[in-house]
């Protein structure tokens, strides 16, 4: 039987992620019982995007509440989560993050302003080399550029449907277009994107793990040559490093 209705809706996107799964839950646990409204307030919300592993079983044993997704896209996983959310407020997570203890009441207290439309948290990196650092820069500098970030993605359910939601058609950058919809549909009403640095997220570096800490940095040249000449390349560079890495 299904409690009063929360507050704040956090959805997770997964896909085999029972390794990482547990650390972020356990740090979503220490978030709700610092919520202001309580831990109650908060429902956790796993959309299991056709794992074959024990994502399933590892979010129904930690009390998560989990939505099956056949379709292999994130935003489609995403957007099956907001469709099964109760709360005003939706938050957006991947499984390999950790959120900080004080993430609930940050997105409370940004919303109770009144001023944002959309926000996120940001991230800091698990781990630092040279490599990962300058990556690290390079993708923080297009952050800035765009007057956007990742982490923790947060707004109000009534404006995620007026959006319509993730892209699904996009693969990749689904939630770049997501927040460029928020902020235009916030911008009549004087509304905009917050960053709450305070509460910054923490990203893994499994992709840096496997493929190298400099591999982000070496691969930049022929991306972007895909990306201004063969899409059909751009494309299966995209599945096979987001959606066909084993994990």
């Amino acid at each position: 039987m299904l409690l009063a209705e929360p507050r704040i809706s956090l959805i997770i996107p997964a896909y085999n992620e029972e390794k990482y799964l547990p650390r972020l839950l356990a740090g979503v646990a220490a978030a709700r019982a610092r919520y202001r409204r309580g831990a109650e307030a908060v429902e956790v919300i796993v959309a299991d995007n056709a794992s074959t592993d024990g994502t399933s079983e590892v979010a129904t044993a930690r009390g998560c509440r989990v939505v099956p997704v056949a379709k292999r896209v994130i935003a489609a996983a995403r957007n099956a989560g907001a469709q099964a959310a109760r709360g005003e407020v939706l938050a957006f997570v991947d499984a390999d993050f950790q959120i900080h203890p004080d993430t609930f009441n940050a997105i409370e207290a940004s919303l109770a302003e009144g001023k944002a439309v959309v926000g996120a948290t940001g991230a800091r990196m698990e781990r630092l080399s040279l490599g990962i650092g300058l990556s690290y820069l390079i993708l923080a500098l297009g952050v800035k550029i765009a007057r956007m970030d990742t982490g923790v993605i947060f707004c109000r359910q009534e404006d995620f449907k007026a959006v319509g939601g993730y892209n699904e058609a996009r693969l990749v950058a689904e939630d770049v277009q997501f927040l460029r919809d928020l902020k235009r549909l916030g911008r009549p009403r004087g509304q905009k994107f917050e960053r709450l640095s305070e509460v910054k997220a923490i990203a893994s570096t499994r992709k840096f793990d496997r493929f190298g800490d400099w591999h982000y940095v070496t691969g930049m040249i022929p991306l972007a040559y895909a990306a201004l000449f063969s899409r059909p390349m751009l494309e299966r560079w995209i599945r096979q490093y987001f959606y066909e890495d084993p994990r």
